[in-house]
């Protein structure tokens, strides 16, 4: 994921900064270098970086250090904010009745980004339903009507109709009584005038509480151009950034919107309905450093989870049988994809597992759980006694290969290590975090 190499670079320049012997300029120059190189790989706009890397050498060397808060935590609290004010703030999106219209150009992802967002409400506790009125592109009606039944999320279309705001008039009353009504509205491959006059009908008929743009993230800095292009002719009031999780362009769409006078409401981070969530800036750029997002992943597990799934605080401590770590292992599948769910805790966990660590599939699962029902109690809850003997036994007895069981083991352990290592050391993430009022 092309973020992940945007949070593994800003991560590695605060590491420095962490394992300077002080806080001069020269430290400070050379963590702005890396930050600016950063940012910059990820497309954001030159004259961006440069502003902001100007902030931060002057806070950092000017401004007095806040009582309670050692130098570096200082430099660190100036980057966290100076990052914050160039992607400009979230969009307000509540949990209510609402109307919300979907507007973009082909190919930016919009179709499947309305699913998304329909899952995203339901997931709430509203009842959202769906209305297509893309008769433009061909396959659009068959892929969201696809898409919605896959989630068990009513829809509306008329598929020989080539009349959006007909479809729209009669769509909006059979879907009168649901909660959130998301109107996905055609595209073309520029915004032309006969798009503009359709969205503009739609827009009268509709009276939509939101319009979100779609933009697919991989145009990079020219997502501005396309924000006030949308903007003049129906006034968005957000944008949904789409495809995030491929494009080394990410940092600019991403930025460029801040430029226009709009916000940036959602981000989709991958293919699945669950790889979308509500964009806060905080909360965005607090994971890019490796800070965690301790508040999604919480809001996250209330979604998914019964209060009895996971213990959050042997998670935390990194203390936990092979019982523990089946428990959550399952516990974290419920809550969608691993590699989201250990980038939201603080260490930067995410970054520090290798790839192989995020494949634990259903089925693999399953294999685990057969394993462990082959190892006596002593075994369960204290791995480290479990040598080629017991392996043996263990792979017999479960019907599996001795490499599987080591596997298991190794998994285990590889868990085990990086969740202590996000609590450990002379600099924790987490205390840094309460001090800075994060």
């Amino acid at each position: 994921m092309v973020m992940d190499k945007l949070g593994s670079s800003l991560q590695d320049a605060l590491k420095k900064l962490v394992s300077s012997g002080r806080i001069d300029e020269r430290t400070v120059n050379e963590v702005v270098k890396d930050i600016q190189r950063a940012l910059l790989q990820s497309d954001v706009n030159v004259s961006m970086v440069m502003e902001m890397s100007k902030k931060i050498k002057e806070r950092a060397l000017k401004e007095e250090v806040p009582k309670g808060m050692s130098p570096k935590e200082h430099v660190i609290r100036i980057v966290y904010q100076e990052l914050i004010s160039i992607i400009g703030k979230g969009t307000e999106v509540q949990l209510k009745e609402q109307k919300i219209m979907m507007i973009g150009l082909q190919g930016s992802g919009k179709t499947t980004t309305t699913a998304k967002l329909a899952r995203y409400f339901q997931k709430k506790g509203l009842k959202p339903a769906v209305v297509c009125a893309d008769t433009f592109r061909p396959g659009a009606y068959q892929q969201l009507k696809t898409l919605c039944e896959r989630l068990n999320v009513p829809f509306y279309g008329e598929e020989e109709n080539k009349d959006a705001v007909e479809i729209v008039k009669r769509g909006i009353k059979e879907i009168e009584k649901y909660d959130v009504k998301i109107i996905d509205t055609a595209g073309r491959h520029a915004l032309e005038k006969d798009l503009i006059k359709e969205m503009e009908q739609i827009h009268e008929i509709l009276d939509p509480d939101h319009k979100f743009l779609v933009l697919d993230a991989a145009i990079g800095q020219q997502a501005s151009e396309q924000a006030r292009a949308f903007n003049e002719s129906i006034r968005i009031s957000g944008v949904i950034i789409s495809k995030l999780d491929g494009t080394a362009k990410g940092g600019g769409a991403i930025s460029a919107v801040s430029e226009t006078n709009s916000s940036i409401a959602f981000i989709g981070t991958g293919e699945t309905p669950e790889d979308f969530e509500r964009f806060e800036p905080d909360r965005f750029i607090s994971r890019l450093l490796g800070m965690g997002d301790i508040k999604s992943l919480l809001e996250k597990a209330e979604e998914s989870l019964d209060k009895d799934d996971i213990d959050m605080e042997s998670m935390m401590r990194g203390k936990f049988t092979l019982k523990d770590m089946y428990k959550q292992m399952e516990a974290l599948n419920k809550m969608g994809p691993m590699k989201q769910i250990m980038q939201m805790l603080p260490g930067g966990l995410g970054a520090k597992l290798p790839e192989n660590a995020y494949q634990v599939t259903g089925d693999k699962l399953g294999r685990y759980r057969i394993i462990m029902d082959s190892m006596t109690e002593e075994e369960m809850l204290n791995p480290r006694i479990i040598g080629s003997s017991r392996i043996k036994r263990i792979s017999r007895g479960s019907g599996n290969n001795p490499e599987d069981v080591r596997e298991l083991l190794k998994y285990h352990k590889m868990m085990q290590n990086a969740m202590k290592g996000m609590r450990g050391g002379k600099f924790n993430m987490q205390k840094m975090m309460k001090k800075m009022g994060m």
